[in-house]
């Protein structure tokens, strides 16, 4: 019996011991959490220094995280939102459900100035669409594309952050042409996914000759797999960049320790993990700290990109455009 009561003493304050350690939750998407993201290394460095317990929610693919948020609202657990970008950032700001972080950023490495009082990038890329490396005459552009008879995969621009950057890709190359481009697109579609990792899934099992993705994505196969048979194709219209970007919530109840992750999301710790996490270029790193295996990718000459204010204003008829097209 005095066993028991000591055993039961023991768990009670071991209890009490995890209830006084802050909980820190951060919504991001499914793969930057996966056991292959950058997501484990991440809360293993950061609980290092916090004194908390860090923890990932994930919520499907980057539009679907900001539909989640926008669903709870005020009520939500969420400290952080990490895995929108730009495309969604004026959006996400008229919410109303982010806070400034208050934080001064380091020299960032984006091909852009970035000055924002809500949100800070953590990662940024080129939209392309990836390709084993025999396939024969690769399209130059999206003319070639849609007039080819290769099966592409894409993502739905509604849920997912690359399937609304290709729906910007084309409205930025192409303006008013791009219901044409899409009508000519539509039989290389093989399907629509939610997200990112479905459509790249579908991919590497054979299931189409190109993905959208981004120009980083053939460095995971070069680093983690010793395997040079994937290379994205170089377009000359140019290609659309990426920002991604992370921010604190109003509703957090951390809100110290949400604006010390935000720094720490900035500092090498973090960023060192960016390239061989994501695959992805990091917002804070020079390019003299990439690995091998990014020096081969292909260097876009035309970099399209629209502004946070820009793409909002543009998104529903961007995506009817998209959806008309597709349906006929």
């Amino acid at each position: 019996m005095k066993h028991t009561i000591i055993a039961a003493g023991m768990s009670v304050a071991a209890g009490m011991a995890l209830a006084d350690v802050p909980v820190l939750q951060v919504y991001t998407y499914d793969s930057f959490m996966a056991d292959w993201g950058p997501g484990p290394q991440v809360e293993r460095a950061f609980e290092e220094i916090c004194g908390c317990d860090l923890q990932f929610i994930g919520a499907g693919d980057g539009a679907a995280l900001l539909a989640r948020l926008q669903l709870e609202g005020p009520r939500s657990d969420a400290d952080i939102v990490l895995g929108l970008d730009t495309n969604l950032m004026q959006t996400a700001r008229d919410t109303g459900l982010f806070v400034p972080h208050g934080i001064t950023a380091p020299a960032l490495t984006l091909p852009i100035q970035w000055q924002d009082p809500e949100f800070l990038p953590f990662d940024w890329g080129y939209f392309a669409f990836v390709h084993n490396t025999d396939l024969a005459n690769p399209p130059r552009n999206f003319e070639d594309l849609a007039a080819s008879d290769l099966r592409i995969l894409i993502q739905d621009p509604r849920s997912s952050t690359p399937g609304l950057g290709l729906v910007y890709w084309i409205e930025a190359a192409y303006g008013s042409d791009a219901a044409r481009i899409w009508e000519g697109l539509s039989d290389n579609i093989v399907t629509v996914t939610p997200g990112w990792s479905e459509a790249y899934g579908l991919f590497l099992e054979g299931e189409a000759d190109m993905v959208l993705s981004y120009s980083t994505s053939p460095a995971y196969h070069v680093i983690a797999e010793e395997d040079d048979s994937k290379t994205a194709a170089a377009f000359e219209e140019g290609h659309y960049m990426q920002i991604e970007i992370a921010g604190m919530t109003a509703a957090s109840d951390q809100p110290a320790l949400a604006r010390a992750f935000l720094e720490f999301m900035l500092s090498p710790a973090f960023q060192s993990v960016i390239p061989t996490g994501n695959w992805m270029y990091p917002a804070a790193l020079p390019a003299s700290a990439l690995p091998e295996g990014f020096d081969g990718l292909i260097a876009p000459e035309t970099v399209l990109h629209f502004s946070a204010k820009e793409a909002a204003d543009r998104r529903d008829a961007a995506i009817e455009t998209w959806q008309t097209a597709l349906s006929r």
